[in-house]
């Protein structure tokens, strides 16, 4: 097969999905986080009630995901601009498992610290 599906199922294209994913992921959070942040100004009591809602375990588990997909996409726009400006463009599916231990090594570990704290 030739064109542009050739590649569909390769571990760079799953690795540009899960770039591009993570992405919008983060960018559909940001307003929420604005949100709270804003409300959290108004006042003593309105940052007291945020910090107790951030205490709770469903919000530390958006935490830690937040954590992970943050190191995704990190990791794999570090991919890309390997791809992009190393001249190595043959080990893509390494980058790829490298990004994604990576993004597993920093979800670990925050993981430990969220234990930790409860």
């Amino acid at each position: 097969m030739t064109g542009p599906h050739r590649t569909r199922g390769h571990a760079s294209s799953r690795a540009a999905l899960a770039h591009r994913l993570s992405g919008l992921a983060l960018a559909l959070f940001l307003p929420a986080h604005f949100w709270a942040l804003g409300t959290s100004l108004d006042s003593d009591a309105a940052l007291e009630a945020t910090l107790a809602w951030t205490a709770s375990p469903l919000v530390k588990f958006a935490q830690w995901g937040l954590v992970v997909l943050l190191a995704l996409h990190l990791s794999l726009g570090l991919r890309v601009l390997a791809l992009e400006f190393l001249p190595w463009h043959g080990h893509q599916r390494g980058l790829a498992a490298l990004a994604l231990a990576a993004a597993a090594l920093c979800g670990v570990a925050y993981a430990a610290t969220l234990a930790g704290a409860l």
